[in-house]
């Protein structure tokens, strides 16, 4: 399913018009992505928490060399899923 999809389903299970389904769901993304850039997590309920994590400078390789490179460390989305939303898929 791709954005367009997604709003498609909102917008029909809201009765909503798309535009405000779309506004609705890049509000969603923002509120998201403003919380996660200031370090805080989103929990909701029966679905997942959103938050962030810290990645490790590392040394890695060039694949087309050999050489050894080093990466920088960084800040990495993730996902992890809720209990319902586990149990719905099994």
């Amino acid at each position: 399913m791709n954005k367009t999809e997604l709003i498609e389903h909102i917008a029909k299970q809201a009765d909503l018009s798309k535009a405000a389904a779309g506004r609705a769901l890049e509000a969603t993304m923002s509120a998201v992505r403003i919380t996660l850039k200031k370090g805080g997590t989103v929990s909701l309920v029966g679905f997942g928490t959103f938050a962030v994590t810290k990645r490790a400078a590392r040394v890695g390789r060039n694949p087309r060399t050999g050489a050894a490179i080093k990466i920088k460390s960084a800040k990495v989305p993730k996902f992890r899923p809720g209990k319902a939303l586990k149990d719905a898929l099994n």
